[in-house]
């Protein structure tokens, strides 16, 4: 089934109204979505390298409200639809535990799963289910789907078809090893 829906997803990439479909997962992709917009911006990347930057730009903008609907279904429908989503996903057992120091470490959650493979969707669910602070959901949301899309555009528009494996296999790993050493120069720091 998620594969079907990947390849009906990938197709989209050439549809006359590619943007608006960009837009859509995007959105959808932040809060109950399975599959990555970067399934459609590649194509339409390497197809328009014109139109890179604009591209990361509507993703950007659709996750980020999209991000949104998903921390107003973890703060006002956490038990009707949040829970149920988590559950699909797995991660529902340990939500208890992980609610009591999610928001002591919001920003870092929300910024790993902005952009890296995590998915984004927990994280946004579990901002409005623990009432972290609006304001640094979106700011933190902002950045990190900013960098992720961003980066994605800029190695396409500049590497074009050749980066396209690196990024569909290894740029989630690069992504997870960056915020990796990002908090962990934050804590090296922090012990001086």
């Amino acid at each position: 089934m998620i594969r079907a829906l990947y390849d009906r997803t990938l197709a989209l990439a050439e549809h006359p109204q590619a943007l608006w479909w960009l837009a859509f997962i995007a959105f959808l992709e932040s809060s109950v979505f399975p599959i990555p917009p970067d399934v459609l911006m590649i194509p339409m990347i390497l197809a328009r390298p014109s139109r890179a930057w604009l591209i990361a730009g509507v993703a950007l903008i659709a996750s980020v409200l999209g991000g949104l609907l998903g921390y107003a279904i973890g703060a006002l429908a956490y038990e009707s639809v949040g829970h149920p989503i988590l559950s699909a996903l797995g991660k529902a057992d340990a939500m208890l535990a992980f609610n009591a120091r999610f928001n002591d470490f919001g920003f870092w959650a929300v910024l790993t799963a902005g952009i890296t493979p995590f998915p984004y969707k927990v994280i946004t669910i579990m901002s409005g289910w623990t009432g972290m602070p609006l304001a640094t959901f979106v700011a933190t949301s902002i950045l990190a789907r900013g960098l992720r899309f961003f980066i994605v555009a800029g190695l396409l528009w500049r590497f074009g078809s050749p980066i396209r494996d690196f990024i569909e296999r290894r740029l989630g790993l690069m992504f997870t090893l960056f915020v990796a050493l990002l908090i962990g120069g934050f804590a090296v720091l922090r012990l001086l």
